[in-house]
């Protein structure tokens, strides 16, 4: 036998697993026909059951024909339960239950409990003939009690062969209906010393191989795919003979990983670093009882429902460890002890109620012990009070309203998932649940009584809390609330990583910045009012450039990018699946380019370019009211199924109800469907917002979902508004790992000075408020004493309220410098309360106290700015660049800390006339313009201001009146100058509903230019 040669690798694991507890399996007592190794089986069975299988033999009528007719029973049971329930709840025969494997217990104090969890025979056969009709072989089989649950290829690359070749030898010469692949086997495994692949599934050339590997930093930090360089084994895939198949990790991913997937009906095996990050988390609160804080970063694409999913149901049951280290011990923590009473999940998604309902319940088989919180807080609060849930899920909005309704939670420990922690979960939301979990007032938050210090004490971290919060995209406060600190600089970073890098490299996400399209609108403005107003420059500047994002013009011009762009580039792609999304910076602006997109449309005749439109509330728009409804014709909630149809899966869906009349193919959003839309068609994506930060990253990543016909290629972003750069700028912190500095605590102490040096704030109103409010909270045993105590709780704040009108009154200044303190350092300890115990009264009092008080602080009433009529002369909307703005590793990137102070008003910039600032803006805006960039439409409106007849009629009508004489004309005047720009003349002429608007349009403006420049309001 060569020593480089495929053999010696597989003796090498062979090795391993003998040595870890495995037991060597004969390949000649495996039966084909049954796909059972019998021997291992009735080993199992007569070494743990004796009194049972006695029954059977007797029923029987001897060991032979009971062995026979058992071996035929089971073989039935697994084909039609599959192998996983069998082993998990076992068989009964002739009413006699048999156990096909027994699983660790959750705690285990003496040797006696582990008895029957050793006796599982665990075997690994090598050079297995698994087929009735051919002697093919695999390399590795492993059984658990002679149930076949894993096969393996393994290859080397010294041979000339590679992972790959493990891959095509499962797709091209393995049956999948053989019985051993079609109904007994749960994972198959490619191996070669470096790389791991596994599938659940053989499907011929279609099987889809998913990497198990560590990243190629190793597991739970970031890095990009693969695996870090080899060990002292030699082979850098090592970790999976030696970590996932050592027989506790093998028996533990069947009794509390594997699961199918009720939707997809699909057997689902943890990624490694799935696997990794709840073993981590589960290890280190058993070691370690409740009272800490993990942040999860894991990327889009990481399997996160799953994750928390397993997360949750192993927290439910989780234990302390048998032994306890010095630490623990000194927490007063004793072995073999639940960690957590209840587990808590903080979410939106409805589709992760769900699936944890399936999921726990495949491993208990025990309903309501998940329970989803769907109704009322009265409802949470019984789910906390009671026994049966285990775990509960709800939002963080429920917890402030049953602070009176929850009895008896005093010592209980909970463990709280928040899915996609953020700001909500930093601030006086997240002090609230505390408050609930921890019953305010109780003698476990303050022995002393003392409300002040029991509310401060209250918000920060406690022993009987621990929280797991998950997210692609922790900002700085997440990072420093959850954050575990480096062991040398003390940086809060995540607890477990699972990249952007890594998800991208492996496949399971696309990269959104690979083909990015830049566009830039230029132009030019005229001030077209009789008199050259002073305006605010901040203002008038906001304004000036919202009234050329909003133009007619633009929006068409802007219309016409986008539909001519997805006609070529993507309405063919993904079998003509694929769709777009339009970003818009407003709810007008996606209310009037969703209009653009739709005439041009129309006008142009195209097919298959079908437009929705999403944002919230009514919208009033040139006198019109606008809904989302209203726009497409049905309501919000259908929108995502709406969207999600494809007709070129009518064929696939089985059923006429599938179908729709229209297949909808873009998708323009305002402040929606930005964050958490996941739907995997999205190829494009058209931006019309400025965007920063998390933002960035979180809009942006809707186009990175895979499609089994989706590829990189599909992907596109076209950019009306940010450089490429910037948006890579955006993503890099969120590439591979983040990590921030922690915040000075006495930053609280210099806000609250900032406070109190105006006149504002007496100590005796404080204290009696603080007082008030906190009694009423903690001795209410209904709303209504909360209402009765409003009336006394308004009096303490009177007299502030009363001194700080007459501040602003005398100096409007100082009462804007007091407003934006006060607000500073209201913000400010509600987050840094959470992380540094103050138990200082003088701090809370001023927060609970200022709360209140900027409520009722009379706001500055700004005046408006007029910028009057203005017109758009020149607009050019072109294409500045492709980029390629994907990003390479430059490992953790910092963010910045949290320094305190907020955005207090600044003063006034000196006024400038309107014309000024118009030049400032075309100088900016309007390079290389020249005459062929004049906008038609501004000036057949100037035309038309400038004509005698129509000016006579605008200074003696109002508009309505004004429009009869004006549609008269406004039809010639704009025929007499049509050699201004032949293609929109033609589109004028062409397109009734265009004409009509434009007409509208142009009266509307005319007739308000005319009586301007008369003077007319």
């Amino acid at each position: 036998m060569s020593a480089h040669g495929e053999q010696r690798f597989e003796a090498a694991i062979e090795g391993s697993l003998l040595g870890s507890g495995w037991l060597a399996g004969i390949p000649a007592h495996y039966n084909r026909w049954l796909g059972l190794d019998t021997s291992e089986l009735f080993i199992f069975i007569s070494a743990t059951q004796k009194p049972a299988w006695d029954k059977l033999c007797a029923y029987h009528g001897g060991q032979t024909e009971a062995q026979r007719h058992f071996a035929q029973y089971l073989a039935k049971q697994i084909d039609e339960r599959g192998p996983l329930d069998v082993l998990r709840r076992g068989v009964k025969d002739k009413g006699v239950l048999i156990r096909l494997a027994y699983f660790k217990p959750a705690h285990a104090i003496t040797d006696d409990a582990l008895k029957l969890y050793r006796a599982n025979r665990l075997t690994v056969t090598r050079q297995l003939a698994y087929s009735p009709s051919n002697n093919n072989t695999l390399d590795l089989v492993l059984f658990v009690n002679g149930i076949p649950l894993a096969t393996a290829e393994l290859k080397n690359p010294l041979t000339g062969q590679t992972v790959e070749d493990a891959k095509k030898q499962y797709r091209e010469t393995r049956d999948p209906k053989e019985l051993i692949f079609a109904r007994r086997a749960l994972a198959h495994f490619a191996v070669d010393p470096d790389l791991v692949f596994v599938t659940t599934k053989l499907a011929g050339d279609k099987t889809r191989f998913l990497p198990f590997n560590t990243g190629s930093e190793g597991p739970g930090v970031s890095g990009g795919a693969g695996n870090p360089p080899a060990g002292a084994s030699g082979y850098r895939s090592s970790y999976l003979w030696e970590r996932i198949w050592h027989p506790d990790t093998w028996m533990d991913l069947v009794r509390r990983f594997l699961h199918t997937d009720k939707e997809s009906r699909s057997l689902i095996f943890p990624r490694y670093h799935q696997w990794h990050a709840v073993t981590q988390l589960t290890d280190h609160a058993a070691g370690h009882g409740s009272g800490h804080n993990y942040l999860v970063m894991h990327s889009a694409g990481s399997g996160k429902s799953n994750t928390i999913a397993w997360l949750a149901h192993r927290l439910s049951s989780l234990h302390t460890a048998p032994t306890l280290d010095d630490v623990a011990r000194a927490k007063g923590l004793l072995p073999n002890e639940p960690v957590f009473d209840k587990v808590i999940i903080i979410t939106d998604r409805v589709v992760l109620d769900r699936q944890l309902q399936d999921t726990v319940f495949q491993f208990e088989h025990v309903p309501g012990v998940v329970q989803r919180i769907d109704k009322d807080s009265a409802q949470l609060a019984a789910a906390l009070q009671g026994e049966t849930a285990k775990i509960i899920i709800t939002t963080m909005q429920k917890f402030p309203f049953i602070l009176d309704k929850v009895q008896g939670l005093k010592g209980k420990r909970f463990a709280v998932i928040v899915d996609e922690a953020h700001s909500s979960q930093s601030g006086d939301s997240a002090a609230a649940l505390k408050k609930v979990l921890l019953k305010l007032g109780s003698d476990d938050v303050d022995e002393s009584g003392d409300l002040l210090t029991a509310s401060a004490l209250a918000r920060g971290r406690h022993e009987t809390l621990s929280y797991f919060a998950f997210t692609a995209t922790p900002k700085p406060k997440t990072l420093e609330l959850f954050g575990t600190p480096h062991p040398v600089s003390g940086n809060p970073q995540p607890f477990h990583t699972y990249s952007m890098r890594q998800a991208i490299d492996e496949g399971f996400i696309l990269d959104v910045l690979r083909n990015y399209l830049t566009y830039k609108a230029y132009w030019k403005l005229a001030n077209a009012n009789p008199d050259d107003p002073e305006v605010d420059p901040k203002k008038a500047g906001a304004q000036l450039a919202r009234f050329a994002s909003l133009h007619p013009t633009m929006q068409a011009q802007k219309a016409e990018i986008i539909v001519e762009h997805f006609r070529k580039h993507t309405a063919s792609r993904l079998g003509g699946r694929a769709k777009a999304m339009v970003v818009t910076g407003s709810r007008e602006a996606a209310v009037r380019l969703h209009t653009a997109i739709r005439k041009y449309v129309e006008m142009q005749q195209y097919v298959g370019c079908d437009s929705l439109v999403a944002f919230s509330g009514d919208l009033e728009i040139d006198g019109v009211e606008h809904t989302e409804a209203r726009s497409n014709g049905f309501s919000e909630g259908e929108l995502p199924e709406r969207f999600a149809y494809t007709a070129a899966d009518d064929k696939y869906a089985g059923t006429a109800k599938a179908k729709q009349d229209v297949e909808y193919k873009i998708l323009v959003v305002a402040e929606k469907y930005q964050t958490g839309f996941d739907q995997p068609l999205l190829t494009t994506m058209y931006v019309d917002k400025l965007l920063k930060s998390v933002a960035a990253v979180q809009t942006l990543s809707r186009l990175n979902r895979t499609h089994p016909l989706k590829a990189q290629g599909d992907v596109f972003v076209l950019d009306f508004v940010n450089e490429a750069g910037d948006i890579a700028e955006q993503f890099k912190p969120y590439f591979e790992t983040a990590a921030t500095t922690p915040t000075d605590p006495n930053l609280l102490y210099t806000a609250q000075n900032a406070v109190t040096g105006y006149p504002i704030l007496v100590d005796s109103e404080m204290q009696a408020y603080a007082e008030a409010l906190l009694a009423a909270e903690q001795e209410a045993t209904s709303d209504t004493a909360l209402r009765r105590a409003h009336a006394s709780l308004y009096r303490f704040t009177e007299p502030a309220v009363q001194r700080f009108k007459a501040l602003a009154e005398e100096d409007q200044e100082a009462g804007d410098g007091f407003r934006s303190a006060l607000r500073d350092y209201t913000r400010m300890y509600a987050f840094l309360s959470q992380i540094v115990p103050y138990q200082d009264p003088d701090l809370e009092r001023l927060h609970v106290y200022g709360r209140a008080l900027l409520n009722r602080l009379p706001r500055r009433q700004d005046p408006s700015v007029d910028i009057g009529e203005v017109q758009l002369t020149h607009l050019r909307v072109s294409k500045t660049g492709e980029h390629d703005a994907s990003l390479s590793p430059e490992g953790e990137q910092m963010l910045p800390g949290f320094i305190g102070g907020g955005a207090g008003r600044k003063h006034d910039l000196e006024k400038v006339v309107l014309s000024e600032l118009i030049d400032a803006f075309n100088d900016k805006f309007g390079i290389g313009l020249g005459e062929a960039d004049k906008v038609w439409v501004e000036q057949q409106i100037v035309a038309l201001a400038e004509d005698g007849t129509l000016e006579a009629a605008a200074l003696v009508n109002d508009e309505s009146n004004f429009g009869v004489v004006c549609d008269k004309r406004i039809e010639d005047v704009i025929l007499s100058r049509h050699d201004d720009n032949g293609k929109l003349m033609q589109r004028y002429l062409d397109d009734d509903n265009l004409r009509s608007q434009l007409n509208q349009f142009a009266r509307r403006q005319a007739y308000q230019m005319i009586r301007r420049r008369k003077g007319i309001a």
